[in-house]
């Protein structure tokens, strides 16, 4: 069935805005339990620095994302004196985007073995 009116394209970006930032927090999340693992590892773990670094980074980065996102879905796209700025903003969060995907595969390549989340079995 087709559609007489046209798409509002300024709610298809704050809905595509309001995706990406939902999965920013998946993300963000999934960081901040990693980071607690490294932290539970303590200065021992070979690779504690390294990832210390690299989450931290990652982190930082996803939250620039989130306020570019949240400014991306406040501007109106349909206004055409705000249009080059939206877009500037929209490749920023993009380039950020990817930076970060890298990031987290450095993270997962590095690792971490102990999550702390299951008590280690005593033998009696």
């Amino acid at each position: 069935m087709m559609r007489d009116n046209p798409i509002n394209i300024n709610h298809y970006a704050t809905k595509k805005s309001v995706a990406e930032s939902m999965l920013d927090v998946a993300l963000f999340m999934a960081n901040v339990t990693q980071l607690k693992a490294v932290l539970e590892q303590g200065v021992s773990f070979q690779y504690y620095a390294t990832l210390i670094s690299l989450i931290s980074i990652s982190l930082f980065f996803q939250v620039v994302i989130g306020i570019l996102l949240i400014i991306i879905a406040r501007l109106n796209l349909n206004d055409v004196s705000k249009q080059h700025r939206l877009n500037v903003l929209n490749n920023t969060a993009t380039a950020l985007i990817f930076i970060t995907v890298i990031l987290n595969i450095f993270i997962t390549g590095f690792g971490v073995q102990k999550t702390g989340l299951y008590p280690t079995r005593r033998r009696y």
